[in-house]
């Protein structure tokens, strides 16, 4: 899973990476920027800590951070970012991968998303499949609206792991009823999951699925 900032992993897959983690699979999280610089100064507010404790309650094996500023990614080429993220895939070698929405109203996002299109290419036969994932208070705030998901994951046994996630970000939880409150966020995996008759779901639109000879599509 391949988010820009600290807490975008779990406003958007956070259920599902839970559920991944119960199920056995070993789950990297990899955070490009930083993340709290701009707003909170040099001294931060221990996003590091709070990103390591968010990933304990997930389940998550190992989690990455590649140290971007934040808000900057639009001050580096392109191919900055990418080298960086072609490696964590080289080493790691996901089955498959979550990864944020391009057309957010974060430039951030758009620009990860334009540099995760190169990293997973198809060209390894390890990754079967790359997802992006909507942003609260990010992606559905941007205009044209265009993210239109295809999958949905019934999250209903874990949410309550993604709300509890979501606390250790104390700078980033805000009050009911902004998008990243606690309660917002169960609100939503209650909608999104109502459209297909579940409690709660997170939803995703396919970037790729790649079905290898051999490969019984599923």
């Amino acid at each position: 899973m391949i988010a820009a900032h600290p807490d975008d992993e779990l406003l958007g897959c956070g259920g599902t990476v839970a559920l991944h983690a119960e199920n056995g699979d070993e789950v990297t999280a990899v955070i490009v920027c930083e993340g709290e610089s701009l707003r909170y100064g040099e001294d931060g507010v221990g996003q590091k800590g709070h990103i390591q404790a968010a990933g304990k309650v997930l389940g998550v094996k190992e989690v990455r951070t590649l140290k971007f500023p934040d808000q900057k990614l639009d001050t580096f080429t392109l191919t900055d970012i990418i080298t960086p993220l072609e490696n964590v895939v080289d080493q790691v070698r996901p089955d498959v991968v979550y990864t944020q929405y391009g057309g957010d109203i974060n430039r951030d996002h758009e620009l990860l998303f334009k540099a995760m299109l190169v990293a997973t290419r198809p060209m390894e036969e390890y990754i079967e499949a790359v997802y992006a994932f909507d942003t609260a208070s990010s992606t559905e705030w941007a205009y044209p609206r265009t993210f239109v998901p295809d999958t949905w994951v019934d999250i209903s046994s874990t949410v309550q792991k993604k709300l509890d996630a979501m606390a250790c970000y104390e700078s980033e939880v805000r009050d009911y009823p902004h998008p990243r409150s606690l309660q917002a966020l169960s609100n939503r995996s209650a909608a999104w999951g109502n459209q297909c008759c579940m409690e709660h779901a997170e939803v995703f639109m396919t970037v790729r699925r790649t079905l290898r000879r051999g490969k019984t599509p599923v």
